[in-house]
């Protein structure tokens, strides 16, 4: 079965750090291109951040970049994303998602069930 598993949200203050993991069962990470997503309530999803298969390239939203690094972790078969700097309005659910080679916000195969990253003071 294909699975894709988020971890590692929480509650934490704003500026403070999370680092999300994204594993994955039945498929190889490796061979796909992984995005993150969230969704904060009452809002509609938005792509964060994207590893691209084929390049190896990265690409943010405007909204976090130089604050969220993603990377991979071909031994483990896990995708991580590490959240700096974190702001109020990072609150959301956060999915990691898994499509053909080349990055986009669109056109996912397969998603995790999400974990919700709350910043609260």
């Amino acid at each position: 079965q294909l699975q894709l598993v988020e971890s590692g949200g929480g509650l934490v203050q704003p500026g403070g750090s999370l680092r999300l993991s994204c594993a994955a069962s039945g498929f190889t990470l490796e061979d796909y291109a992984i995005g993150w997503f969230r969704q904060a309530p009452g809002k509609e999803r938005e792509g964060v951040s994207c590893l691209s298969r084929s390049t190896g390239g990265t690409y943010y939203a405007d909204s976090v970049k130089g604050r969220f690094t993603i990377s991979r972790d071909n031994a483990n078969n896990t995708v991580y994303l590490q959240m700096n700097s974190l702001k109020l309005e990072d609150t959301a659910v956060y999915y990691c998602a898994a499509r053909g080679f080349t990055c986009s916000w669109r056109n996912y195969d397969y998603w995790g069930q999400g974990t919700q990253v709350t910043v609260s003071s």
